[in-house]
């Protein structure tokens, strides 16, 4: 299963609650901070939500590991 690493790029001032809430249970906090998460269908649908937010890059598996 591959990986996708997930960068938060911009601020979520000024932007709806729900979408302040993706980004935490994404485990992001600072700007610039980047998570490895798994590629599911639930992550990318938490993405899609917040895609204006973050940088996604997806790993092959030997790099995630």
């Amino acid at each position: 299963m591959s990986k996708l690493r997930i960068t938060y790029r911009k601020s979520t001032i000024g932007y709806a609650q729900d979408q302040k809430d993706t980004i935490r249970s994404l485990g992001l906090r600072k700007l610039g901070q980047s998570v490895i998460k798994p590629d599911n269908p639930s992550i990318r649908g938490m993405l899609f939500k917040v895609r204006h937010l973050v940088e996604v890059e997806e790993l092959p598996d030997e790099v995630a590991a």
